[in-house]
């Protein structure tokens, strides 16, 4: 039975391959595309509200620095510099052994020695007496001396006056009771002690002006030490300027402050 069934099969599969072939064309389905797609469909939002900027304050722009182009300066040409003739002092020679001092009177405190060939230049005169102000070339400061102990070339004549710088002591107080007395054309003048070591004592000075004989004197007097306390001057009327003057005590580093005397009318 078995057999049979295979055998029908076989006959079968023959007899269709027998069979005359027809061509089968595929049919293609075209389906109509539209040429242009249909635009979505939008739905328009509701329109946002507008929003106003809040003005804003401006901060005005600070001008700008406006630079001015300086012109450059114009040289002149400096003038030139006619130089000053240097003033000559005049020049001057210790002829003879002599003093050098702190004023111009033998009356003032030595301040140095001097001796035959010492040169220097003087400086100045008084406008008190004839002597010169002068510094020597030994001597870092000017002094004073007379005219009679010193050669000089040049024209004094031509210096300016300068006035007398005395070295200051600080060590003892000055003169004290103070007096000046008149008999007639006398003056005496008067002090108490101003106690001093003896190595430091050199009295006292005088500096006054007086009237004699219709003149005019300055008269600049010195004591050795401090137990002369009084002097008798003589004193005239007559003269256009009133007499006076004043004291001080004198040690060996300089003077006291000045004390003035009380001058008595004549």
């Amino acid at each position: 039975m078995k057999r049979k069934c295979l055998l029908c099969v076989g006959l079968l599969f023959l007899s269709a391959c027998n069979l005359p072939r027809e061509t089968v064309q595929p049919t293609l389905q075209v389906v109509a595309v539209p040429s242009v797609f249909p635009s979505p469909t939008v739905t328009p939002l509701p329109p946002s509200p507008m929003v106003t900027a809040s003005p804003t304050a401006t901060t005005p722009l600070q001008p700008s620095a406006t630079f001015t182009e300086t012109p450059s300066p114009t040289v002149t040409p400096t003038p030139s510099v006619t130089p000053t003739p240097t003033f000559a002092f005049p020049q001057a020679m210790v002829n003879k052994q002599s003093h050098c001092r702190y004023g111009p009177a033998k009356a003032y405190l030595h301040a140095a020695d001097l001796y035959p060939g010492d040169v220097g230049q003087v400086w100045g005169r008084s406008a008190r007496s004839t002597w010169l102000y002068v510094r020597f070339d030994k001597l870092d400061y000017a002094c004073w001396v007379a005219p009679s102990v010193v050669d000089v070339q040049g024209d004094i004549s031509t210096l300016v006056t300068q006035e007398p710088r005395l070295p200051v002591s600080v060590l003892y107080p000055p003169p004290a009771n103070v007096q000046a007395l008149r008999a007639g054309n006398q003056v005496t003048i008067s002090w108490d002690v101003v106690p001093m070591t003896e190595d430091d004592d050199r009295g006292y000075m005088l500096d006054i002006y007086v009237c004699q004989g219709g003149a005019y004197i300055w008269w600049p007097v010195s004591f050795e030490n401090q137990y002369t306390t009084q002097y008798t001057i003589t004193d005239e009327p007559g003269c256009p300027a009133p007499s006076g003057g004043k004291l001080a005590a004198v040690e060996k580093h300089g003077y006291t402050d000045w004390v003035e005397i009380p001058w008595p009318a004549p």
